[in-house]
């Protein structure tokens, strides 16, 4: 399984309109973030979580081909806005894509992309053709087995995920403010563990760097990597401070399971 950062950035990105601040105008690369979003890849099949504003950007960015599945964490727009952009892998693969999300997620899916289905255009307009799966247990994706992981994102509906492959075990968590006693008890262990660290402070819809640590030492994966992060973390100055089984996303990092 391999795995591509595509974007490891908060919702307005970074840099951020109108800041000059010493992260948004640093000249390191791994401090320019775009909206967060991961592809998934195997020999026989290839998949993204989220569709951020950035998704065609992403695409490009990383020439990739194959997108034959969509999951969604939660339907904020930094999550869901470049959905549109999946029609050009509808082109590629000449079929219709699968769309997994739990169900409040699809229904709000399904209300911002009201004229996406899973038909072509009746006037032959160029439009996504998307079948829409709701998410209730444990399924698969080609070689991968997916299982939704509950966790709490400011009392919004939010899916993590758990992905399963020739015994690897890894888990995608971007958007977080607290995770179930249940959800670490599945995840103690982990090869990978991909969780939301926003910034120093508090915040009252994400983990901040403190909880995000105290969550990996609790769930003591093998390697664990903080993603979605805002203009107040520097890279190097983070990264410099944790531990070598911790590190901090960028965006274009490979990962290979």
């Amino acid at each position: 399984m391999d795995l591509i950062f595509l974007g490891t950035g908060t919702s307005v990105g970074i840099p951020m309109i109108g800041c000059s601040c010493p992260v948004c105008t640093s000249s390191d690369p791994r401090n320019t973030r775009l909206r967060s979003s991961l592809y998934i890849s195997t020999e026989t099949f290839a998949f993204v979580i989220d569709t951020s504003p950035d998704f065609r950007t992403q695409m490009l960015r990383h020439g990739i081909r194959r997108c034959q599945a969509v999951l969604f964490t939660h339907a904020h727009a930094d999550h869901i806005f470049g959905f549109d952009d999946i029609r050009r892998f509808n082109t590629i693969h000449q079929a219709v894509l699968p769309a997994y999300a739990e169900a409040p997620t699809l229904r709000d899916l399904r209300r911002a992309f009201h004229y996406i289905d899973d038909k072509p255009s009746t006037l032959g307009l160029y439009r996504a053709q998307i079948d829409f799966k709701t998410i209730e247990s444990t399924f698969t994706l080609g070689d991968v087995t997916v299982t939704p992981l509950r966790v709490t994102h400011h009392g919004s509906h939010m899916t993590g995920y758990l992905l399963e492959q020739n015994q690897r075990r890894m888990a995608y968590i971007p958007d977080c403010s607290e995770l179930p006693d249940e959800t670490v008890e599945r995840l103690r262990g982990i090869d990978c563990l991909i969780l939301d660290c926003l910034r120093y402070r508090p915040h009252p819809a994400h983990l901040n760097v403190e909880r995000s640590l105290a969550y990996i030492q609790r769930i003591a994966p093998a390697m664990a990597y903080l993603t979605h992060l805002c203009h107040d973390i520097d890279h190097a100055t983070l990264e410099a401070t944790l531990p070598p089984h911790i590190r901090i996303a960028y965006d274009g990092l490979a990962l290979h399971l």
